[in-house]
């Protein structure tokens, strides 16, 4: 189908006299994986809820796969899937027979078996809920909002509380979906897990859209300074590399590092120097801005 997966133009919410969102707009392609991100409080929960159909809005116009989520049919419900922060699945039903109930509400349900694998579950399908470890039980929260193959799936904090080993197995998962052909709205805390699985973000702040695009970009576009470090040479000393590289240097011990919005220039003065003074900068490394740089820069004046 053409068009974008969700179309949101000059969406407002007012509670009373607080404005929760002003006036935001973006788009979701079909197929990608958006990041929407934002500290407690700026507005994420609202306008989720406004795109799932469970909020209405003040004023703006919204479209999800085409349909203005406002006035939700039975059959648009059936193309949306919702991972929702907390789940409460009925524990003494086992894996299988809750991804089976689930897939019963549903025309043209996945195969519940494939669904199973896919959420990592396969070895705990006979497994009744209440005996499933926490990532597990958020992996079958997964499985039940994806088992009626919708073509949009709004993940929200999917892997919260899990152990790094889960969190990168949930990461799996989800590009899993994304080969499937499903458009993922993504929330999460976690900046290095919207770094790695988001085609695009966008960054919100007191109901405001801050920033947005390619969670390797924003950093460049927003101007922020990489970061170059190294190891001292032996019988070098700091006050001699005030001369080659124009940057406030800052060192600690042997360990020199300094901060630059032209990586590239800094790096050919200092390699041209150490080349020429037949000298190794050792463990030399750039580390160019990361989502997480971005997303402290833009909102740390308002997190909670």
């Amino acid at each position: 189908m053409a068009g974008a997966a969700i179309s949101v133009g000059g969406l407002r919410k007012s509670y009373g006299g607080n404005e929760a969102v002003r006036g935001i707009d973006f788009e979701v392609e079909r197929g990608e994986v958006f990041g929407f991100l934002g500290p407690n409080g700026a507005g994420k929960t609202t306008t989720i809820e406004i795109l799932e159909g469970y909020r209405t809005r003040t004023s703006g116009d919204v479209t999800v796969l085409g349909a203005d989520p406002g006035r939700p049919t039975p059959a648009w419900r059936n193309r949306v899937g919702l991972v929702l922060q907390e789940c409460q699945l009925d524990p003494t039903l086992t894996v299988r027979e809750t991804l089976s109930l689930y897939a019963s509400f549903y025309e043209r349900p996945r195969s519940v078996d494939e669904i199973v694998d896919l959420v990592g579950l396969g070895d705990k399908r006979d497994a009744r809920i209440g005996s499933l470890s926490g990532g597990q039980k958020r992996r079958a929260d997964v499985g039940v909002g994806i088992v009626g193959d919708p073509e949009l799936v709004f993940l929200d904090e999917p892997t919260t509380g899990f152990d790094p080993s889960a969190r990168r197995s949930a990461w799996n998962m989800i590009e899993g979906l994304k080969t499937l052909g499903k458009t993922i709205f993504l929330t999460t805390h976690y900046m290095d897990e919207a770094q790695h699985l988001a085609d695009r973000v966008a960054i919100l702040r007191r109901g405001e859209l801050v920033a947005e695009g390619k969670p390797d970009d924003l950093g460049d576009r927003l101007g922020s300074a990489s970061e170059v470090r190294f190891r001292l040479p032996p019988g070098v000393t700091v006050d001699q590399l005030r001369g080659v590289v124009h940057e406030e240097l800052s060192a600690s011990g042997v360990e020199v590092s300094f901060r630059t919005d032209n990586a590239q220039k800094a790096l050919y003065q200092l390699t041209g120097w150490a080349e020429r003074q037949h000298v190794e900068l050792g463990d030399l490394e750039v580390q160019r801005p990361t989502l997480e740089d971005v997303f402290l820069q833009l909102t740390q004046d308002t997190s909670q």
